[in-house]
């Protein structure tokens, strides 16, 4: 199927194809970068762990450092972040948490008025 508009013909098989073409391009590039940051997600703990040993070979003079050496559980991390949220938590002032609100006294304001929103509407 073709259009004629002034004197040029429109092929939509050719715009279909590029269409398609477009959107498979399209979703490769979106599934190679997906692929590449597990890749970087799962590469860093490693990387992690292992300056982390060469570290602590060099403080501790040891011969081999295990990995549960390094390795700390959930219920360690949880303990380290509640010690330290009730660590900040301390450092604020105690509030009284009440909330009062206090009426105007003059209660005409030109922001509040519904008078200025009504107008005339402009004729054609």
């Amino acid at each position: 199927m073709s259009l004629i508009i002034l004197n040029e013909v429109i092929n939509f098989s050719d715009i279909i194809d590029q269409g398609i073409t477009i959107t498979i391009v399209g979703i490769m590039v979106v599934f190679a970068a997906l692929a590449l940051l597990v890749v970087v997600f799962i590469q860093i703990p490693k990387i992690l762990y292992y300056s982390t040993r060469k570290k602590l070979k060099l403080e501790t003079k040891k011969l081999k450092v295990t990995d549960d050496e390094l390795h700390i559980t959930g219920d360690v991390n949880a303990a380290i972040s509640m010690a330290l949220h009730l660590f900040f938590d301390e450092m604020h002032d105690e509030e009284s948490n009440v909330i009062t609100i206090q009426r105007v006294r003059r209660v005409y304001s030109p922001w509040s008025s519904k008078i200025y929103g009504l107008g005339i509407w402009p004729r054609n």
